[in-house]
């Protein structure tokens, strides 16, 4: 069974997206420096710490997760939209959509006295009802080391073509041990799992997911990040959120207006920054949708 793999920072996209498909995931080791770290911990720790644990055993009863950190945190969203991590996923995803947008945003703390969380799937955030695409490229930023002993993610590099009944024995299954500022990413369709944390300390990480644009997110950016926080930040940072069309006819709306007050059929970007009103998602995902 293959063992997660580690690249430096400065690994092309081929050498990543090369690992990732084969094995479902890969380490990048130190992408963010330690006064990266320091400010984000600065911004989002307050709300870390007011948050609730889990629930149910699935999130964990000595875990807690805290979401809308576009809307909390500058670096965050510098997070999001790292050039190479966003690279990675258009590309990953590229044969099944035409943009991908911000699927989840969350930090992950296992406290101590955490155990291991169910080995499964992200996909099945949709149910078991996807088997031939892949819909997901995901994130996880240590934000403290991750090691053996606090609960380092649970991978099962290799299984991506595996049935969805298919349990994983204890000696296929490897832990993403990495030090604070690497980044595990993984896709939607290999199995992994949240560790046990045996430490006397917190394990915190940052899940940071991206999405096919023409699927629901899972954390629903448009109320976790709505228009009167979102048109503040550049069209880029928008249009991942989701404030875009996410093919021709998907994702337009008409704004409840009064009669002939606004235009009909507009693209959600109309909703947080000045666009010229048009019919449903223009001319570039037209040509895609018709193969021309």
């Amino acid at each position: 069974m293959p063992q997660l793999q580690t690249l430096p920072a400065t690994a092309s996209t081929d050498e990543i997206l090369g690992i990732v498909s084969r094995d479902g995931a890969v380490i990048l080791s130190d992408v963010l420096k330690l006064a990266d770290i320091e400010q984000f911990r600065a911004e989002l720790d307050p709300y870390m710490q007011a948050t609730e644990v889990g629930r149910d055993r699935f999130s964990g009863n000595k875990t807690t997760r805290t979401g809308a950190l576009i809307a909390r945190s500058a670096k965050a969203r510098g997070m999001v939209m790292n050039q190479k991590i966003v690279k990675c996923a258009e590309t990953f995803l590229a044969p099944f959509c035409e943009r991908v947008q911000l699927h989840l945003t969350q930090i992950i703390r296992l406290k101590p006295g955490q155990g291991k969380q169910e080995i499964h799937r992200d996909r099945w955030a949709w149910g078991k009802r996807l088997h031939d695409i892949e819909p997901q490229f995901n994130t996880i930023w240590a934000m403290t080391d991750f090691t053996e002993e606090n609960g380092a993610t649970q991978v099962v590099a290799g299984s991506l073509d595996w049935p969805d009944d298919r349990k994983a024995k204890p000696e296929e299954i490897s832990q993403a041990v990495m030090s604070a500022g690497s980044v595990l990413l993984y896709t939607g369709g290999v199995f992994h799992g949240g560790g046990e944390n045996r430490s006397t300390a917190d394990r915190i990480g940052v899940n940071l997911t991206y999405t096919l644009g023409w699927l629901r997110q899972e954390e629903n950016q448009y109320l976790s990040c709505p228009p009167e926080i979102a048109r503040e930040f550049s069209a880029e940072m928008q249009d991942m959120l989701g404030y875009t069309m996410g093919q021709y006819a998907m994702g337009y709306f008409t704004p409840p207006s009064e009669p002939g007050e606004q235009p009909e059929c507009v693209s959600p970007a109309f909703a947080v920054r000045e666009v010229e009103p048009g019919t449903f998602g223009g001319e570039d995902l037209l040509a895609a949708l018709l193969d021309e």
